[in-house]
C-alpha cells in the first residue's frame, strides 16, 4: 500500500498498559491476508513498557496517536477520528486476529450493501494463547433491534468491522477544554460503551448487523480486567441502556426487561467461571424472576447457566469432574 493511498480499513487499536499482549495484538494485524490497512495505535497515556514494544515494528502502515488518559471510549474515538479508511475494525490490545479477519469482512461487507456492522464468531483464550474451548457463537443473519439489544451479537470490542459511512451517521458533537470533540462511543461509560452504541445504531440508522460464519477473533478471558468486576458491569449496563430510553421510550418499555434479563444471565455465566458461587446463583434466579423468557426463548442456555450455579456449590474437585464430563457431552461450548 502506498503511504498515500486510502487504506481499505483502519485498524483502531486503544492501548493502556498492555505490554504483555501488544506485540501479539500487532503481528495478528501485520500478517493479515489482506495488506492494505492502515493500523493506528492510540496510547491513551501508558506508563509500562507498551511503547518501547511498538517501536520494535517498523512498517509504514502503523501510526502512533499519543494521548492523555481517556478510557477506552475516548482511545477509540481518537483512533476513529483520524483514521482514513473504507471500513474501520476495532481491536482492543489483549485480544488478536485469525490472519484472514479483514479479507473476510471486506468480502462481506463489498457484497451486503445494507450492512453496517460486520461481526465474526470468537473464540476464547487464557494469558499463555491457549485455547479455552469455549467462546461466542452468536446468531448472524435476520438480526432485528431487539435482538441488538437484549443479545448483543456483536459480542466483544475485537469483532466488528463497521462501515465508515455508518460512523458519521451516528456521530455527535460534545464541548471539552474549550473546544468541541466528535464522539462516536460515549466516553462517560467505563463499560457496555459498546451496548449504547450498537443500541443507538439501531434505534436512529437503518443498518443491519450481520455476521460471517467463521471464528476469527481471539478473545482474550482476563480476570483482572474490566470484564472481572461483575457487579460494577451491571451498573454501567444499566447506565448505557437509559442514555437511549428517550429515543425510542416504546421499544424500552416492551423490551428493556428482556434485555436486563439476558444481561443477568451473562453476569451470572461470569460469576460461575470466576468461582462466585452465590453470586452466581443469585443473578440466574434474579434473571428467572425479570423476564421468564429467557428460559423460553433459550432455553438450553438458560438451563445450562442454572445448573453451572447450582453445582459450583459442589466441592471443586467433584465439580470439576462434573463440568469436563459435561464439556465432553455437549462438545463445542458457548457462552453468551
Amino acid at each position: 500500500m502506498n503511504i498515500n493511498s486510502v487504506p481499505i480499513v483502519s485498524v483502531v487499536v486503544p492501548m493502556f498498559n498492555v505490554e504483555a499482549y501488544i506485540a501479539k495484538c500487532i503481528e495478528s494485524v501485520l500478517g493479515q491476508s489482506l495488506k492494505q490497512f492502515e493500523l493506528i495505535l492510540v496510547d491513551d497515556g501508558c506508563s509500562d513498557n507498551t511503547l518501547e514494544i511498538v517501536q520494535r515494528f517498523q512498517d509504514h502502515r502503523i501510526r502512533v496517536i499519543s494521548q492523555a488518559n481517556r478510557g477506552l471510549s475516548g482511545a477509540r474515538n481518537t483512533g476513529i477520528d483520524v483514521s482514513r479508511g473504507l471500513y474501520v475494525a476495532l481491536l482492543d490490545a489483549d485480544d488478536y486476529w485469525a490472519h484472514d479477519k479483514l479479507q473476510q469482512h471486506v468480502k462481506h461487507l463489498n457484497t451486503r450493501p445494507m450492512v453496517g456492522v460486520s461481526y465474526s464468531p470468537s473464540l476464547f483464550v487464557d494469558e499463555q494463547n491457549e485455547l479455552l474451548g469455549i467462546g461466542q457463537f452468536p446468531k448472524l443473519y435476520d438480526i432485528s433491534k431487539q435482538h441488538v439489544f437484549c443479545r448483543n451479537p456483536v459480542g466483544n470490542g475485537s469483532s466488528p468491522v463497521i462501515r465508515r459511512s455508518l460512523l458519521e451517521e451516528v456521530a455527535y458533537y460534545e464541548k471539552g477544554c474549550n473546544r468541541y470533540r466528535k464522539m462516536y462511543f460515549n466516553e462517560s461509560l467505563n463499560q457496555s460503551e459498546d451496548i449504547e452504541f450498537w443500541t443507538r445504531i439501531v434505534l436512529v440508522t437503518q443498518w443491519k448487523f450481520e455476521g460471517v460464519a467463521v471464528p476469527l477473533t481471539y478473545y482474550r478471558v482476563n480476570q483482572g480486567g474490566l470484564s472481572a468486576n461483575i457487579e460494577r458491569q451491571f451498573a454501567c449496563w444499566q447506565k448505557a441502556v437509559e442514555l437511549n430510553r428517550e429515543k425510542a421510550p416504546t421499544f424500552f418499555k416492551q423490551y428493556y426487561r428482556l434485555a436486563k434479563a439476558y444481561q443477568l444471565r451473562y453476569m451470572a455465566r461470569r460469576a460461575i467461571q470466576s468461582n462466585e458461587k452465590w453470586l452466581g446463583l443469585r443473578l440466574i434466579l434474579k434473571a428467572l424472576c425479570c423476564d421468564f423468557r429467557i428460559l423460553l426463548q433459550e432455553p438450553k442456555r438458560t438451563i445450562i447457566t442454572l445448573g453451572g450455579a447450582v453445582l459450583r456449590l459442589l466441592p471443586l474437585s467433584l465439580y470439576i469432574k462434573l463440568e469436563r464430563a459435561a464439556m465432553q457431552y455437549l462438545g463445542k461450548k458457548q457462552i453468551s
